[in-house]
């Protein structure tokens, strides 16, 4: 049998994050549950490789260091090339090892990674130690983190003489490489017959990772001059630019692989889209999936909610009474959560709906849409609920803040200012409707996570977020203005007073439509066709 019929075996991916142990957002659940995934098939081999931060205790975790193949008594070390403009320097790199659910899990641990308190941006921690760290912005050394990991982990499988049958690059923090593999004579021919994924979880401005020192890049990287020249995006060198010579490129739905390549809405991540496919580059459309045992209300201990409850099964559904008669406890008047700051409070009153929110309070996630849309509401209707749990930009959380102080507000809206995943899972098991007004959204986990527990999503049908049925898995809207959002919510409002078992059986078919074709199972299956044809661009 040739190489090119054989089954996909060994799978490498390169991430910033991976499931509880380093997280920001969906990328964290997206790699986490497609690795597990794809390790539950026999025969094949998946590891993760990703920074060490400072956060991380790997000890805590059960990960220990990874001894040296030549010296097992000695843990593995060894130094990495990154130059600055004008300067010849290297990075000490050591290795904390662990399977997890049968998938092999690499923290690469320097310095420069365990001084960092968060994945991307500096906390408040960070800011009283050094002013110019300021809570909220991004790392200054961000690309040097991303090339240190990117060199690290293909260093890694040099000294353990792994060549994979596909290297799985998640986002543009790790999408340089496979240009490093295809411009470096030595790993081009090691890495001859592996295959290179890059998987666009967000392609907005701002997520690139793009940078505009370009003599900067060239020293960091290593990379030739006209690969940096040649890869700009406006004036900044470009990773995913970058990436598409030399990998298959997608992302993370089929409808916003649509919008970047085929409308106007790619102006949003400044013509990436429209100039991968000048290049000829067609990006894969793959809907995220989920696995529903890793957000399943029947396992209540699990996921730290009040009661177990089963959306399928109309005879349990009291236990998601007693979850959100427990949220209300939780949110009521006087009540201190532990590492949330909060603004107002909610009446103890489970008969009328409990409109929620989770999320980062951001342009892309239309907290100018929800807020806009929230005060209209409360104006017109004194008759629901509304949580948020969720933080942003001072100016933004204020809004809200104060939004929820207001005296006619009173017992209405509680505005939760931080993030706690437990936390979160009770607002999914206890809430009625779930809102998502994104301005747009590659694919969306939330609208996932939400109906799972019964929480009907409301959302603005953009990007991946098409796949809530209106009507039929949740509610949608098209305009993305405040006003289109109240007509969204004014329906499910309606809907939930007059008809009970209406909301029932749309709570129902939200979760048949996931186990029909929204599983890990079903999508990973999609991703190991992406993987063969990488690997047949690859062989020599």
């Amino acid at each position: 049998m040739s190489r090119q019929q054989d089954p996909i075996r060994q799978i490498w991916m390169v991430s910033r994050e991976y499931g509880s142990l380093a997280g920001a957002g969906g990328v964290k659940d997206v790699v986490l549950q497609l690795a597990q995934t794809l390790a539950r098939w026999n025969g094949r081999s998946v590891h993760v490789v990703l920074p060490r931060y400072g956060f991380v205790d790997p000890e805590e975790h059960g990960f220990a260091l990874l001894a040296d193949p030549l010296q097992e008594e000695t843990a593995l070390s060894f130094d990495v090339d990154l130059n600055y403009t004008k300067k010849e320097r290297r990075e000490k790199v050591r290795v904390w090892t662990a399977v997890r659910n049968r998938v092999h899990v690499y923290l690469l641990e320097s310095g420069r990674f365990a001084e960092k308190q968060s994945v991307y941006t500096y906390t408040r921690d960070e800011e009283n130690v050094q002013a110019w760290q300021k809570a909220g912005e991004g790392h200054a050394d961000y690309f040097a983190m991303n090339i240190l990991l990117q060199k690290a982990a293909l260093d890694l499988m040099l000294l353990l003489d792994v060549q994979p049958d596909v290297i799985h690059c998640h986002d543009g923090h790790t999408a340089v490489l496979p240009a490093l593999i295809a411009e470096h004579p030595g790993l081009r021919h090691f890495f001859r017959k592996t295959g290179t994924v890059v998987t666009v979880h967000n392609a907005g401005k701002g997520y690139h990772q793009d940078i505009a020192d370009l003599a900067f890049a060239k020293e960091c990287t290593g990379l030739p001059m006209r690969i940096i020249l040649n890869n700009r995006l406006g004036v900044d060198f470009d990773p995913f630019l970058a990436a598409a010579g030399f990998a298959v490129m997608n992302t993370v739905s089929e409808n916003y692989a649509r919008e970047l390549q085929e409308t106007t809405d790619d102006a949003l991540t400044g013509w990436l889209g429209q100039t991968l496919l000048k290049r000829g580059v067609l990006l894969q459309g793959v809907t995220n999936g989920i696995d529903p045992d890793e957000c399943s209300p029947q396992n209540p201990v699990k996921c730290g909610i009040a009661a177990s409850f089963d959306p399928l099964r109309a005879d349990t559904m009291h236990g998601k009474k007693l979850c959100k008669q427990a949220l209300l406890d939780l949110a009521g008047k006087g009540k201190a959560i532990k590492g949330i700051r909060r603004a107002g409070y909610l009446e103890d009153d489970p008969s009328i709906p409990l409109i929620t929110f989770i999320g980062r309070l951001s342009e892309q996630k239309g907290v100018d849409i929800l807020t806009g849309a929230l005060k209209n509401l409360l104006a017109e209707d004194t008759d629901f609920h509304f949580l948020l749990l969720g933080s942003g930009t001072r100016v933004d959380e204020l809004s809200l803040a104060n939004l929820a102080e207001k005296r006619e507000n009173q017992g209405k809206v509680c505005i939760l200012r931080g993030f706690d995943p437990g936390l979160a899972n009770k607002i999914y098991a206890g809430g009625d409707f779930f809102l998502i007004p994104s301005q747009y959204e590659p694919c969306g986990l939330t609208d996932f996570m939400a109906q799972l527990f019964a929480n009907l999503p409301i959302v603005h049908s953009v990007g991946g977020l098409v796949k809530v049925i209106d009507g039929k898995s949740g509610f949608s809207y098209q305009e993305q203005t405040p006003a289109a959002l109240c007509v969204a919510v004014r329906r499910a409002l309606t809907l939930y007073r007059t008809d009970k078992q209406a909301i029932e059986r749309m709570q129902q078919q939200a979760v048949e439509i996931i186990h029909k074709s929204y599983t890990w199972t079903m999508v990973s299956k999609k991703y190991l066709q992406l993987y063969k044809k990488a690997r047949t661009m690859r062989v020599l």
